[in-house]
């Protein structure tokens, strides 16, 4: 199927802890309950694409437990094209999430299947990414892949954007390849290395990639909202008043949010308005995919008031 969209990233199970707080280092917290909620960035960022009209394929996959049929089985639900999702032997991906009463969370992933996606897999879907107008990554499948799916995407001249979470170190070829990075501040700071401390800061460490070969940077600041940033070009973006709940996949639904719109558009600010008005629903509602808003909602919503 011919795509917008061609999501590389990973499938994972996200078992939330629902909590008064966040336990420190050494310390035990009375949980109130678990819940099983479908996520994986890649996954939450594939199905806020096809909640927002996208037409959206993917490739990653799932182990053959009970936890890769169901994460199967909402992506498709979603819109998301799975056929060239393997399901191969072993675990699915988990990931274990702490949400607090002011809906900060804390999370620990562990891959599964999603450190299979190699390089191997991608040259066998290549026909997917040809097919796409677009490509985007995250970091919690290899790095390798990360890396080839790049290459391969820039030589078959297509929109290659990476939300390089969670935050590890780049080499500088690959900046080379990234058309849009969108990091938080956190992720910025590992990857220019450099101390994020306040605006200018976010400025500096954007511009220092922008010098290795990456042409645009949307730094997603959470209550701060956003700002964009290009060798000539520095916007910021507030966020819109909501009523917070639970911050998981906040910064997926911003990316779904943006990429659906700039692929349409090819207006850089207008999406990153549309994107900070998916994560502002988001963040209003618990879970990470069952809190992805559809095109209809965004449209509906009046974002002048705070809270839904």
């Amino acid at each position: 199927m011919k795509s917008d969209i061609v999501v590389v990233g990973s499938i994972n199970m996200d078992v939330v802890v629902k909590t008064e707080e966040i336990p420190k280092i050494g310390e035990t917290v009375i949980g109130r309950e678990t819940i099983e909620n479908p996520g994986g960035k890649g996954a939450n960022q594939a199905v806020a694409l096809a909640k927002l009209g996208a037409k959206v394929n993917f490739l990653g996959m799932v182990g053959n437990d009970d936890y890769g049929k169901k994460l199967l089985s909402s992506m498709k639900a979603s819109g998301v094209n799975i056929e060239s999702i393997k399901s191969i032997e072993g675990s699915s991906g988990l990931a274990f999430i702490t949400v607090d009463d002011n809906g900060n969370n804390s999370i620990v992933v562990i891959p599964g299947a999603n450190y299979n996606v190699d390089n191997k897999y991608l040259s066998q879907h290549i026909d997917v990414i040809k097919e796409s107008k677009a490509v985007l990554l995250q970091h919690e499948i290899p790095m390798e892949t990360v890396k080839e799916a790049l290459l391969l995407s820039k030589k078959m001249d297509k929109i290659t954007v990476l939300n390089p979470a969670p935050a590890k170190e780049l080499d500088e070829e690959i900046l080379k390849y990234i058309d849009i990075l969108i990091p938080n501040e956190h992720e910025l700071s590992r990857i220019s290395n450099k101390e994020i401390l306040d605006i200018d800061s976010v400025i500096e460490a954007s511009r220092s990639l922008i010098a290795k070969g990456t042409p645009r940077i949307i730094t997603t600041l959470g209550e701060k909202g956003a700002i964009y940033v290009d060798k000539d070009t520095i916007k910021q973006f507030k966020p819109w008043p909501t009523n917070v709940v639970d911050t998981t996949a906040a910064g997926d639904s911003f990316i779904g949010g943006f990429l659906s719109r700039y692929i349409l558009t090819n207006n850089i600010f207008e999406s990153i308005e549309f994107g900070q008005k998916a994560a502002s629903i988001t963040i209003q509602r618990f879970g990470a995919q069952i809190s992805l808003p559809t095109l209809e909602e965004i449209e509906k919503y009046d974002f002048t008031k705070q809270g839904m």
